[in-house]
């Protein structure tokens, strides 16, 4: 196949070169000392002989194959892939930010300490929390943050016997690897028939050894937990702190508070909720955030503002004010990791909230809400929703049903979908749900995509009836057919090797 016709890519870059082809902008003689340190050399490295061209158009066309929001529908149920707006980004990017070292001197840095003090207050009174900590990379470190905040809690209460969490089936599946990590044992209290946590399933566990109880809500089946104060109020009856998972934030922020709800810790994905890029695994940014009684305990450093002793009664009140980074806080569990936090992340969240402002946050929680509920009542025939009630910003069908009849199941509908030009969405979480397809459209989403994706979920689960067998060969029109998963998992081979197909 000619390197026009070749669809590999690999095969153009590596097996097309030939000798002599590659632009030389270092005389063929001249040692590379001078451009490359020389650990970094090889003598043995096998590098194909391209010339810039050929390497451009490779790269570019590698690039074209990665499917992103930029691209299409992104239904990622519990991951909010939502759009991210450029301003975001063109804000993030403000040589006054993007070029500023975190060791400048807090005197140097009086903007940046300024986005993140507002940032940290905007989200403070948004979720109904005392104080933040934008210390933490995303929302598993976070999660592991507010643990240790609330084992550093009981330890200075003189309570370490304190060392069962309380993990509901419907939680995300950090909750109980953040509980494990920080030395406490998983207590797994299943969901009633409503998909709700149990009020007396919790009570039946509570006890002098209650650290912790770990709450989603809405939780991942899309479900508002409605007896969340009976369960506050057990929970510190007995003595324990109640943790919220803010993933699922994207349904609620402006309409109602973990804080109003008796949420002691909590922790927020801006890099969900607030539209700041995250595939391909980062970077993320997770704000810890604390009731009053807890703040001595945050992650340091915590940016504060102290009043200007010349400051000026005609200015802005945040132009009369300095910031500083705070680490002289005995209590603290520190730094849960180097510097102050993914700056750039905390600029495109607060860009975000202030173009939206508090009315605009509240539409987008609603938007989000109706735009689940419109997918999951126009596919409620052809695929089983188990729950079947009005949603929040997700929510779950299961392909039992259809399995059991032809064969189908719901990896093969998300391959399927691939085909058709739509990312796949969530499987096979939560685990209590079976064959299950965890569908999150998001505000940013127009009804026209939605009715494409409708009508793509709808002509699946048709063809699976009459053609199962198309269903389970796909995808066919991707550049890496189907695979064998099986194989790849127990064998991966993430290596070119030289000469090998």
């Amino acid at each position: 196949m000619s390197p026009l016709a070749s669809d590999s890519g690999v095969a153009l870059i590596f097996d097309e070169g030939q000798e002599g082809r590659a632009n030389r902008y270092v005389d063929a003689g001249a040692s590379l000392d001078a451009f490359l340190p020389k650990a970094l050399l090889r003598d043995d490295l096998p590098l194909p002989d391209n010339s810039e061209l050929d390497v451009v158009r490779h790269f570019t066309r590698l690039s074209q194959r990665t499917f992103g929001i930029d691209l299409g529908f992104y239904p990622l149920g519990s991951c909010t892939m939502k759009y991210n707006p450029r301003i975001n980004d063109a804000m993030a990017n403000l040589p006054g930010f993007r070029d500023l070292h975190p060791y400048a001197p807090d005197e140097l840095s009086q903007g940046a300490l300024q986005v993140m003090y507002e940032l940290e207050r905007s989200l403070a009174s948004l979720f109904g929390m005392a104080a933040f900590s934008l210390n933490p990379s995303a929302g598993a470190h976070a999660e592991l943050a507010a643990l240790l905040i609330a084992k550093k809690y009981f330890k200075d209460r003189g309570e370490t016997h304190r060392d069962k969490v309380i993990v509901p089936d419907t939680a995300h599946g950090t909750n109980p690897a953040s509980a494990a990590m920080c030395g406490f044992k998983v207590i797994s209290i299943p969901s009633d028939a409503r998909g709700r946590v149990s009020v007396d399933e919790i009570k039946k566990v509570l006890g002098p050894d209650t650290a912790v109880c770990m709450m989603t809500n809405p939780n991942t089946l899309g479900l508002f937990e409605d007896h969340v104060h009976e369960i506050t109020a057990a929970v510190h009856a007995a003595g324990g702190l109640m943790y919220y998972d803010g993933a699922n934030a994207n349904a609620l922020m402006g309409n109602a508070r973990p804080g109003d709800m008796g949420f002691d810790l909590m922790h927020l994905n801006t890099h969900k909720t607030f539209t700041i890029p995250h595939g391909g695994g980062g970077a993320g940014h997770g704000p810890v955030g604390v009731a009053a009684h807890l703040i001595d305990y945050l992650p340091t450093p915590v940016v504060v503002a102290k009043q200007r002793s010349n400051g000026d009664a005609s200015t802005a009140p945040s132009d009369r004010l300095t910031f500083t980074l705070d680490f002289d806080r005995p209590k603290s569990i520190g730094p849960m990791r180097s510097f102050w936090s993914n700056f750039a992340h905390a600029v495109r969240a607060l860009a975000y909230i202030y173009a939206n402002g508090a009315e605009g946050l509240k539409k987008v929680s609603a938007l989000a809400v109706l735009n689940a509920n419109y997918i999951r009542v126009n596919v409620r025939d052809v695929l089983t929703t188990p729950y079947d009630e009005i949603c929040r910003h997700e929510f779950v069908a299961s392909a039992q049903e259809l399995k059991k009849e032809t064969g189908v199941r719901a990896l093969d509908i998300a391959k399927a979908l691939l085909d058709r030009g739509f990312m796949a969405p969530t499987m096979y979480f939560p685990l209590i749900v079976p064959e299950c397809l965890m569908i999150e459209p998001t505000e940013t989403e127009s009804k026209e995509t939605l009715d494409v994706f409708i009508a793509a979920l709808r002509e699946i689960v048709a063809t699976a009836k009459t053609d199962p067998q198309s269903i389970l060969d796909a995808p066919k029109n991707t550049v890496v057919g189907r695979v064998d998963e099986t194989r790849a998992a127990r064998h991966p081979d993430l290596r070119w090797h030289p000469g090998k197909p």
